[in-house]
């Protein structure tokens, strides 16, 4: 279950009887894009770190802000992630 303290990062799923583990991507995409401090322990004390890292490559949706800041915090070469790489090719 989401913490109540993240529910509101989440306001377009019922929190009551969402499983942030059966929908592990979108969950950490969430966070990984909108997340506070708090959010992001919780994110690291759930997920892998190799769950985390396949977000931040796979996920087309993360703002090219957020997906630059993840991918040097975790040392992931940009040309690896997907959002940062579609928005080059786009241009």
């Amino acid at each position: 279950m989401i913490p109540k303290e993240l529910r509101v990062l989440f306001w377009d799923i019922n929190t009551d009887s969402f499983n942030p583990r059966e929908y592990w991507r979108y969950t950490i995409g969430r966070i990984l894009e909108l997340g506070t401090d708090s959010a992001i322990d919780w994110m690291k004390a759930t997920f892998t770190e190799e769950e985390i890292k396949k977000v931040i490559r796979e996920e087309h949706r993360l703002s090219p802000r957020s997906a630059n800041y993840w991918a040097l915090i975790y040392g992931i070469p940009t040309q690896e992630v997907a959002a940062l790489v579609s928005r080059a090719a786009s241009l």
